[in-house]
């Protein structure tokens, strides 16, 4: 038994002797197992985790694009730089954070409480950067570097600073640029963009931020669980610029067009009516873009946006006005194709016609402009020759449906953030809106451009380009190429696009051209558009404003040369408000325009050809 005994002890002590070794091989296994996932399978997500921990990342701004006008030689947004003011409140020694942060407050001309707040509580033993101040000139930041031993903690960096060169009636353009907001970042941030990220926020800035922006970089340096620096030399991913935009815009004829309009309020716009091109968009009053990169930026916008005029609406795209005698155009078109009143016969103008117990007077009182062909009618826009044939040969719904064919009531589809649409009416709008029926005086305002109908000046310059490309308007627009910033390589070229077409028989649309024509030569703008360098079609318009005692809206549209292909047609919408003490402006500022254009003119050289100077004067003298 005793043998038994201890036979069985021996076995015991081996089998706790053999599961013993079994679990530290298994722990050993298990360890390797885990040893090799950790370092080999999953390696290089720990390695990636470990440097994010021990790495201090710097964002390291990148330029904006910057935008020339057509001719690619004149800079209109530039960058410069600015600095910003940090603070790593971890580098600031013991007990001394308030007489550095009161030091910092008086060199930025701050309060020491803004800089408090820029910087929390919880974080003052923190190694993390806090921006205190943006925009910062060089010549605080050279006081600073002069005194930064009293300032511990304390660093700046350069920051691109928008710098808008060509300003004035340029602003609505370009627009202006601005820190994202809480609501365009739910917008935008799946695009990449961050809190402290710099958008556009009206105009070409706007529009085309996704080109402009260009690609941050960073300064990557290794820092210990509390955030020290351990390293001397950082590793930088630089910047990329974004891209570089060439815009339609000759700044020649913008500025042309500036000082045809004047410190009138109103729009010109000028454009190639064979490609959509816009050479000049000017609206006035305008403001400056600079304005938003100075520190009281939230004050001058609030300026801006309590004046009664509204410096900050672009007049050319988003404020929509009764075209007037110019949608006389459209009457023609509309009569003439839908063979609803021979052109060659006659209307009998006495200066007034009686309808519905109202007297209706033309802008000619009695004797009236006498019997009148279409011809004459646009020439002289008589409105009873055109309240005749809307009222009892087109009817509403038919001057209704070509007024949209040529692109009122619908989108312009230019490249800018904003636009109107304008109105155009029918008997059903009325009728649901007003509940009242549609009534033939209706039909007889609209017919001569009032009542309800509505268009911008754009709107009214794609119209004169549908006559100058018998029956085709290109969609307008203001970018002409993206560019590389460092090669100048072009990228992407805007090639012209068929906005809207009116496929009317050809000797329709030289009817109106003739009809046009004859309108400088002979009818209502002969005196006010005469024009011995370049041959010139256009309409006049004078639309009745409520509101304004004996103000009027005083429109002009034209386009040339007159006797060139529509390529090479040049198409100049200009209305001068009623708000403006009331003159007859709009066609010498157009004619101003087009000399200048085709005579190669600056605006005082076209003033003198023209033989304006004198009406120029008398007409700074009356706005005195």
């Amino acid at each position: 038994m005793a043998r038994d005994e201890q036979h069985f002890q021996r076995r015991d002590k081996t089998v706790v002797i053999f599961t013993f070794v079994a679990i530290i091989f298994a722990v050993f296994i298990i360890y390797t197992s885990r040893l090799f996932v950790m370092q080999v399978v999953n390696g290089v997500h720990y390695r990636t985790r470990s440097k994010d921990v021990s790495t201090r990342e710097t964002l390291i701004p990148a330029q904006r694009g910057e935008i020339y006008d057509r001719n690619n030689t004149q800079p209109m947004v530039i960058n410069t730089d600015s600095f910003t003011v940090e603070i790593i409140p971890g580098e600031i020694p013991a007990g001394y954070y308030d007489t550095v942060a009161a030091k910092l407050a008086d060199y930025l001309g701050i309060s020491k409480m803004d800089v408090d707040e820029r910087v929390p509580v919880k974080g003052r033993r923190s190694f993390s950067r806090y921006t205190i101040k943006s925009n910062v000139p060089f010549s605080v930041i050279s006081n600073i570097a002069e005194n930064i031993n009293d300032l511990p903690g304390v660093s700046w960096a350069s920051k691109p600073m928008r710098n808008y060169i060509e300003t004035g009636s340029f602003s609505h353009i370009l627009g202006y640029v601005g820190e994202i907001t809480r609501e365009e970042m739910n917008v935008m941030y799946n695009k990449g963009y961050k809190n402290n990220t710099i958008v556009g926020k009206t105009g070409i800035e706007k529009q085309y931020d996704d080109l402009l922006q260009g690609r941050d970089g960073i300064e990557s340096r290794t820092v210990d669980v509390r955030g020290r620096l351990l390293d001397a030399a950082p590793e930088i991913i630089p910047p990329e610029m974004g891209k570089k935009l060439v815009l339609t815009i000759d700044s020649r004829i913008q500025t042309l067009a500036e000082k045809a309009l004047g410190k009138r309020i109103g729009s010109i716009v000028v454009l190639k009516a064979g490609t959509g091109e816009v050479l000049a968009m000017v609206s006035y009053p305008f403001f400056d873009s600079n304005l938003f990169n100075s520190e009281n930026a939230s004050e001058e916008y609030s300026k801006l946006t309590q004046d009664e005029y509204n410096p900050l609406l672009n007049r050319a795209v988003n404020a929509a006005y009764p075209p007037a005698s110019t949608f006389k155009i459209i009457m023609s078109a509309a009569m003439l194709a839908e063979k609803a009143f021979p052109s060659k016969d006659k209307i009998e103008c006495t200066g007034e016609i009686e309808y519905g117990g109202r007297v209706f007077h033309c802008w000619i009182l009695k004797p009236g402009h006498g019997w009148l062909d279409l011809k004459n009618a646009v020439a002289q826009s008589c409105d009873i020759y055109f309240w005749q044939i809307g009222r009892d040969c087109l009817g509403v719904e038919k001057i209704s449906q070509y007024a949209r064919m040529f692109g009122y009531g619908q989108s312009a589809k230019i490249d800018l953030p904003s636009q109107s649409k304008g109105f155009v009416p029918t008997a059903e709008w009325k009728e649901r809106r007003y509940h009242e029926k549609w009534l033939d005086g209706d039909t007889m305002a609209i017919s001569i451009g009032q009542g309800y109908t509505t268009a911008t000046p754009l709107q009214v310059a794609d119209v004169m380009a549908m006559v100058a490309n018998n029956g085709k308007i290109y969609r307008p627009h203001i970018l002409k190429e993206v560019r590389n910033p460092a090669t100048d390589e072009v990228l992407q070229t805007v090639e012209p696009e068929l906005l809207f077409e009116a496929k009317l028989e050809p000797s329709i649309w030289k009817e109106i051209q003739e009809a046009l024509r004859y309108t400088i030569t002979d009818g209502s703008a002969k005196y006010t558009m005469r024009n011995t360098t370049v041959q010139i079609a256009g309409k006049t318009g004078t639309a009745e404003v409520n509101g304004y005692k004996d103000s009027y809206h005083s429109w002009l549209l034209a386009y040339a040369p007159y006797d060139a292909p529509p390529e090479e047609r040049i198409v100049v919408a200009t209305i001068v408000e009623a708000a403006n003490k009331w003159e007859w402006w709009a066609p010498y500022a157009t004619n101003i325009v087009i000399q200048g254009i085709f005579g190669n003119m600056e605006y005082d050289e076209a003033v003198d050809k023209l033989g304006f100077r004198y009406l120029v004067n008398q007409h700074e003298r009356l706005r005195e």
